[in-house]
């Protein structure tokens, strides 16, 4: 009977063990899986060639015979575009056709003296022109088209006079026969509508202050200083919410009293019917791929690039640098210190009180929170300790190192301090027996029986100093700067950086892909540490068996 039920408890227990490794395994897939399928999105997605301009021109990288290829086929497309909005533009931007006639009759006037007219008849031509400009500009502002059909046949019973022939006057008459037939396509009373939407269309095509556009800048005006403003959407998921935004209008209205607002989309395209700008909506949609020219692309330089615009674009090549810098130089200071603290503790240490103090205060460290550490860090280290050597007072890889390992030694004095406990008495009575002194004794018998679990404590160690954000967020971490080119300078690190990202940083969040890849490569990177530590500690393990 006892066999019985030892057996079923035996076989319950395994169950719920392995109930509890896929419970573990479901919260880790459901916690990571998201991350990283995101996090991928900034290494493999579809590159429009947008993203092969910005490689070029960003980091010389790429075909320049191809991608010119390239660039001629969508200017092709892109050109229709822009004559579209061009065409529409001259119906309803009044101010750019006002300041248009007034450039034309001050050229006129001096057109006028470099032919050597002089005296009445350039006094008459000149009155003539600034009638011609008066009605226009009136007839340009106006909303009734009686005015600006009357207006218009003054202007243009001037067209057939000889004197305007072959001169810049001629451009009047353009320009009013060309905005009698733009207005003619357009309701006038919707004309400030008009003006403020086709801001909002220019936008989203060509971009405006910090946020990119579409097709990026448009090809008469100057290019912008910052690389995000210089190029359109450089990935196929970015162009197509660009592509919505220009499609549709969202507003949030009310639509009953009291109720909570509810979100409204009205179509661009029935906004503008009737109008030179309907066919630009079919367009962009029918022809966006023509426009773009996606393609599947690996961008694997992403773990290498340095970035652009607060991480707009690029990659996390300092970053990656920065973690390791600090990560390796932090174990440096912490496990030779975790060593021999344990190894003082365990051998030489008695039970007294003042000891018995000190354990207790390495596991109260243990438990203190990491931001604490970060200012010690920055009141020791940087303001205190530095200074007093004639170095400079600011963070630095150096003071985030020591005070990252400052954070994990507790985790390091006590993982080595269990594990040269474990290490049976014999083995020292023995060495002991045979004429070693003790320090020999430690060195050759002790410290390698305990080095695998001594390097389980720094595994341990290493997880938590990559990962942390907290304790070098005064000590020498910077969101954006240089490489550093010593160990007093400040450094860029994954932890930090995603931190940076993910709180205030408005440009960032127009990349999440970025601020995902970032994250997921901390954790790959964490991953890579701990693989390289277990692995050299299974091959400790083998050697000790003598395997």
């Amino acid at each position: 009977m006892k066999i019985v039920i030892r057996n079923t408890f035996d076989k319950a227990f395994t169950i719920l063990t392995a109930l509890s490794v896929i419970f573990i395994s479901l919260v880790l897939l459901g916690i990571l899986g998201p991350m990283i399928w995101r996090g991928s999105g900034a290494v493999i997605f579809k590159g429009t060639v947008e993203f092969r301009k910005m490689q070029m021109d960003l980091f010389e990288r790429g075909n320049q015979d191809v991608l010119q290829n390239e660039i001629v086929e969508t200017d092709t497309v892109r050109k229709t575009i822009f004559e579209t909005i061009n065409r529409f533009k001259k119906g309803i931007d009044t101010e750019a056709l006002c300041d248009r006639v007034r450039d034309i009759h001050r050229e006129f006037g001096q057109e006028l003296r470099l032919k050597g007219i002089t005296g009445q008849e350039y006094s008459r031509l000149r009155s003539i022109t600034r009638d011609i400009r008066d009605k226009l500009e009136v007839t340009f502002e106006s909303q009734d088209k009686k005015e600006i059909t009357k207006n218009i046949e003054y202007v243009l019973q001037f067209k057939k006079d000889e004197r305007f022939k072959a001169t810049c006057a001629e451009e009047l008459f353009q320009i009013a026969l060309g905005f009698q037939k733009d207005i003619a396509k357009i309701d006038l009373n919707k004309r400030k509508q008009y003006e403020e939407d086709l801001i909002q269309i220019e936008q989203t095509l060509f971009g405006s202050g910090e946020i990119p556009g579409l097709l990026g800048p448009h090809p008469d005006k100057p290019l912008p200083a910052l690389a995000m403003n210089r190029f359109g959407a450089t990935r196929w998921d970015q162009s197509l919410k660009l592509l919505d935004k220009l499609l549709w209008i969202e507003e949030w209205v009310e639509k009953e009293p009291g109720k909570p607002l509810e979100k409204v989309r009205t179509s661009r395209k029935e906004k503008f019917a009737g109008t030179d700008l309907e066919p630009l909506f079919s367009s962009v949609q029918d022809n966006l791929e023509k426009i773009l020219k996606p393609r599947l692309t690996i961008y694997w330089q992403f773990f290498i690039d340095d970035n652009f615009n607060s991480h707009y674009f690029g990659g996390v090549g300092p970053e990656i640098l920065g973690t390791l810098l600090i990560t390796f130089l932090g174990m440096l200071f912490a496990v030779p210190l975790g060593l021999i603290s344990a190894a003082y503790l365990v051998e030489c240490a008695s039970d007294h009180f003042i000891f018995r103090m000190i354990r207790m205060c390495i596991n109260t460290l243990a438990g203190v929170p990491s931001i604490v550490f970060g200012l010690f860090g920055l009141s020791f280290f940087v303001l205190f300790l530095f200074p007093l050597f004639g170095m400079p007072s600011k963070g630095c890889i150096l003071a985030a190192s020591m005070t990252l390992a400052i954070l994990t030694l507790p985790v390091m004095i006590r993982a080595s301090e269990e594990a040269i406990r474990t290490v049976p008495q014999t083995y020292k009575e023995a060495s002991l027996a045979l004429g070693a002194s003790g320090f020999r004794t430690f060195v050759t018998v002790t410290l390698p029986a305990a080095l695998p679990g001594i390097l389980t404590g720094i595994i341990l160690s290493l997880s938590r100093i990559a990962g942390e954000t907290a304790p070098i967020l005064f000590a020498g971490a910077v969101a954006m700067g240089p490489i550093p080119k010593s160990l007093f300078d400040p450094t860029r690190t994954l932890s930090y950086g995603s931190y940076d990202m993910a709180v205030g940083d408005r440009i960032s969040m127009m990349v999440p892909h970025n601020q995902y890849g970032m994250v997921v490569t901390l954790v790959i990177l964490v991953l890579c540490l701990n693989a390289l530590a277990i692995g050299l500690r299974s091959r400790v393990f083998k050697r000790l068996k003598g395997h």
